[in-house]
């Protein structure tokens, strides 16, 4: 939609025909100008004289040009939300080697916890709307997948493209919170949420989940803790099948612990329908601001009148002086023939 920044201008188009009409006309002089050359010469330069004057249509046109670049026309583009900064979201993975457990059943078949993890989380993501996430995987060590972005899309396909073992075996915990609060404070003025998913227990990493659990708490950064894994999982062996707990290993005391020192909270994922009532727990805990500012692109568009007005006058600049040129070769060439 063209808009104009300064409308008002227009009420400048009738100032000349205003002025002509109640400004007294000047006064013609009859004085005559006595030159010393000859009027040959003055007949090359007769035409630029005689056009002076420009005809009204010619005129017009320009002080519309000039008028309406004066009120800066510019095209008004479609609304476009801005992206609340109001939030920081990191999200750390486990990939360590029992993520590969197929314990958990999605869409009727069974998939290891990474798989559902993948697809869940993935949802999760696609409706962080004006959020900055983060993606942080972590097994041996702690790795930054995915810096602090708006990019939502990015941050899912570097989740899919996630494997295990990409980054050892182990699970080192807290070198993940670590990693998430160094992250954080680059970003002063922001909620700052990490929601930290793993099925075990810390077994590796330069950092214990105690000196990450103490910078997280000095920080202000929330931690959201999930542990997954099946309760319960027939396991075949020589003597039949027997009921096994798949998650023997995952240290519960010490995810609840990080989390109630940091304002979060602690959930337990054992199946698909658990994961995603997790995850709407967390849009209803850190809920997406719904009230986004909107922003309109301006495009200026005073220059486009303002160059076919430059235009004009470069072309009746010119004109006389082409018009002249043209006029003198002609006659020489007449003289020329003449002589001949």
């Amino acid at each position: 939609m063209i808009t104009f920044a300064w409308p008002w201008l227009a009420l400048c188009l009738p100032l000349p025909f205003l002025l002509a009409k109640f400004l007294p006309a000047r006064a013609q002089s009859n004085a005559a100008l006595k030159v010393p050359f000859t009027l040959g010469a003055v007949r090359s330069n007769a035409l630029i004289a005689n056009n002076r004057n420009l005809p009204l249509p010619v005129f017009i046109i320009l002080w519309c040009l000039f008028v309406l670049a004066l009120t800066r026309p510019q095209w008004l583009g479609d609304p476009a939300p801005i992206a609340s900064e109001s939030r920081e979201m990191m999200i750390a993975v486990d990939l360590s080697g029992s993520m590969q457990i197929e314990d958990m059943e999605l869409n009727g078949r069974q998939v290891n916890r990474l798989a559902m993890l993948k697809q869940l989380l993935g949802e999760f993501i696609e409706r962080r709307q004006g959020d900055r996430l983060g993606l942080i995987l972590f097994a041996d060590d702690a790795y930054m997948q995915t810096p602090m972005t708006y990019d939502r899309q990015t941050v899912k396909q570097m989740l899919d493209e996630a494997v295990i073992g990409l980054v050892g075996q182990k699970t080192a915990i807290g070198d993940a919170i670590a990693l998430s609060v160094k992250r954080f404070l680059n970003k002063k003025d922001s909620n700052r949420v990490l929601v930290l998913l793993t099925d075990g227990q810390n077994t590796a990493g330069k950092v214990s989940p105690e000196q990450a659990l103490e910078v997280a708490v000095a920080n202000n950064v929330t931690i959201y803790t999930i542990g997954i894994g099946a309760e319960v999982m027939m396991e075949r062996s020589l003597f039949g099948n027997r009921k096994v707990n798949p998650s023997r290993d995952l240290d519960e005391t010490s995810l609840k612990h990080i989390a109630k020192q940091t304002q979060g909270s602690y959930f337990r994922a054992t199946d698909s329908v658990t994961m995603s009532n997790i995850y709407e727990m967390l849009d209803q805990l850190e809920p997406v601001e719904q009230e986004q500012q909107q922003m309109r692109p301006l495009t200026a568009l005073y220059y486009y009148p303002l160059a076919l007005l430059m235009a004009i006058i470069v072309a009746l600049c010119v004109l006389p002086w082409l018009t002249s040129l043209y006029q003198s070769l002609r006659d020489n060439v007449r003289g020329e023939s003449h002589v001949g």
